[in-house]
């Protein structure tokens, strides 16, 4: 038997009073490790780089396992960026290349550079005019209903190839069910936590590129856009990311990426 475990933080009251988001989480765990899983998140909403969360929102709910479906993660690749201005224009590149206008890029980083705080979910952009779709304000889209299967071994091959922490695992993870999402071409994000200034491009067709500096050490503002086809159905893409139960099986390479030229590192398989 398996649950799926939502933890949602704010200070200062809930989200939806105007309380300041502090972090959440998303697991799908056996029963015998749900009491772990929820402590784990207890601690995390409480020990956050973004303050002590005063409220804390956890929902466990039994999922059936006819109700899953598994998709890959996304190959995986690292690049050197000695500054935010570098990554970014790294980041511009990888979305360009992956099918996203010029238009919609500088639309998209102006949305999230002009953000006072962090939203808690993802802004969808038409990836062709730029125009943002949804109707969602400072909450988003969320993405929820995920995990990797099989977390220890995905959490031992990830260490083996030096990828290590709950960002960059919940963020390969979120990214993989993000590209699967249809009518979906690419992902931009980079993280809220102060301390951790990394960022990343992701789309089914380039991977997940992840990119080392997207914002100024020190920043606790973040944000994510997806880039959706002209043609999407915003209705069907909404229920996907948000109802749609999915766990993500290994595959993809890992890369060192210097410039625009990559080179073959390991693989996570």
């Amino acid at each position: 038997m398996q649950f799926s475990v939502k933890m949602r933080s704010a200070k200062g009251g809930p989200h939806e009073k105007g309380g300041r988001h502090i972090s959440g989480a998303e697991r799908i765990l056996d029963e015998n490790d749900v009491e772990k899983g929820v402590v784990a998140m207890l601690r995390r909403a409480r020990n956050h780089q973004r303050g002590k969360a005063d409220f804390i929102s956890i929902k466990i709910e039994e999922i059936k396992e006819d109700e899953v479906i598994f998709k890959p993660l996304i190959a995986v690749h690292s690049c050197i960026a000695k500054n935010v201005a570098q990554g970014h224009a790294i980041a511009k590149e990888k979305l360009q290349s992956v099918g996203v206008s010029a238009l919609a890029i500088e639309r998209g980083f102006s949305a999230l550079l002009a953000l006072k705080d962090s939203i808690r979910g993802a802004m969808l952009f038409d990836a062709f005019t730029g125009e943002r779709l949804d109707n969602f304000g400072n909450r988003g889209v969320r993405v929820t209903k995920m995990d990797c299967a099989g977390a220890a071994e995905y959490e031992e091959k990830l260490a083996k190839v030096g990828l290590t922490g709950e960002h960059v695992r919940e963020a390969l993870v979120l990214a993989s069910k993000v590209a699967s999402a249809p009518g979906m071409v690419a992902e931009l994000c980079w993280a809220d936590d102060p301390d951790y200034v990394t960022g990343y491009v992701a789309s089914a067709v380039g991977g997940y590129i992840r990119i080392p500096i997207m914002k100024e050490m020190g920043s606790g503002v973040g944000g994510r856009i997806f880039f959706v086809k002209h043609d999407c159905d915003i209705k069907v893409l909404s229920e996907y990311l948000q109802e749609q139960l999915v766990l993500i099986t290994f595959g993809g390479n890992v890369d060192v990426e210097v410039g625009t030229n990559f080179r073959k590192k390991t693989a996570i398989n």
